[in-house]
């Protein structure tokens, strides 16, 4: 029987935060975004967290991490749950009393809404298995991502030489390329963080899209440095060329953030520090390698249109397609309403 339910307001790292961080990386669906620093990251940028969880036998069985705020002039308040909650989809009575429970977290924060965004594969539920779970607990399947639903995830579980066999041929030829032509990866340190900010503001304007404050990727690299966290910076003669900022949670590790200058691409920097992103995850003992994020269109249209196609993220589908990775779906969100109000307020706001 599910027979604890603790409220974790957030508070400096305890021994309740580490033993949830333990049951976060050994989850199978575990994920950074569920992890404590991800929360304190959130909580200077406006989120406030709550965590519920559930034991069997004294043991974490499921969980989730809220994060919560206002918005709208105060009008509404949404609690969002980045890739959660961490529960066993296909045990009904697990799925009923996590989702009883967080309803109870969410009236607690006067909530109009909350989102639920799993990073539940489409490859272990089909979409017509998580429209009928969400029928049966009161959920609206499929709604507004913010997360990006699709990606590639590389296999690290084999050698450097067989991961690079099962990239595209012009991807291994820009790696080999990239050296050739002078291009040498080291790993960063906090003091680098400007560096990053300078190549993320040239990348934004390049690519019109927009960027976090400077502020934000001091501070995310300071919460998972130094053991989750690599900040890797190509150069060319010393001048910073490309960098990307990588992130570990157990065995899986994500590509979050990357950025690159307009200087010498002909010498293939954004190759060469990929390569490297690949290497420190195997190097920390991940099994995945998530390169987060390409157009949300299924693979055949991906494949068909990826040459002609310029705007939004195909350029970045261009590129990442040639890793090697296996494209992935999650099957999307979930939405708990519990104001209509508010729902709508919500629905006009990401409208707009």
């Amino acid at each position: 029987m599910l027979d604890q339910f603790l409220e974790v307001e957030e508070m400096p790292y305890d021994e309740e935060d580490a033993e949830w961080d333990a049951f976060v990386t050994a989850h199978p669906r575990g994920s950074l975004l569920q992890m404590t620093n991800w929360a304190r990251l959130k909580s200077q940028f406006g989120w406030r967290s709550h965590r519920v969880w559930m034991r069997r036998e004294g043991q974490l069985v499921a969980g989730a991490q809220l994060l919560f705020r206002s918005a709208a002039l105060g009008l509404m308040r949404i609690a969002y749950l980045p890739h959660g909650p961490l529960v066993d989809w296909q045990d009904e009575e697990q799925v009923a009393v996590l989702l009883n429970q967080l309803d109870h977290a969410v009236y607690e924060l006067r909530g109009g809404l909350l989102k639920m965004e799993p990073m539940l594969w489409q490859d272990d539920m089909t979409l017509a298995d998580w429209r009928s779970l969400c029928q049966n607990h009161d959920c609206l399947p499929e709604t507004d991502t913010i997360q990006p639903p699709r990606t590639f995830v590389v296999d690290l579980q084999s050698t450097e030489d067989e991961i690079l066999e099962r990239m595209k041929q012009k991807t291994r030829y820009n790696i080999r390329l990239a050296e050739k032509k002078g291009i040498t990866v080291r790993r960063g340190t906090a003091d680098d963080i400007p560096i990053f900010n300078r190549l993320i503001q040239i990348t934004s304007q390049r690519n019109t899209f927009g960027v976090h404050e400077p502020h934000y990727y001091q501070m995310a690299y300071q919460y998972f440095a130094p053991d989750n966290v690599a900040l890797l910076i190509a150069e060319y003669e010393n001048q910073p060329l490309s960098a990307v900022m990588v992130f570990r949670c157990g065995q899986r590790a994500a590509y979050l953030y990357g950025a690159s200058s307009n200087e010498e691409r002909q010498r293939m920097p954004n190759y060469a520090v990929q390569w490297a992103a690949i290497q420190w995850a195997k190097d920390q003992g991940c099994s995945e390698y998530d390169l987060w994020g390409v157009p949300d269109y299924p693979e055949e249209e991906l494949e068909a249109n990826f040459m002609e196609r310029y705007d939004g993220l195909w350029g970045v589908y261009r590129f990442k397609r040639g890793f090697g990775g296996k494209l992935k779906r999650t099957v999307g969100t979930a939405d708990r309403v519990y104001n209509q109000m508010v729902y709508r307020l919500y629905q006009w706001r990401r409208g707009r």
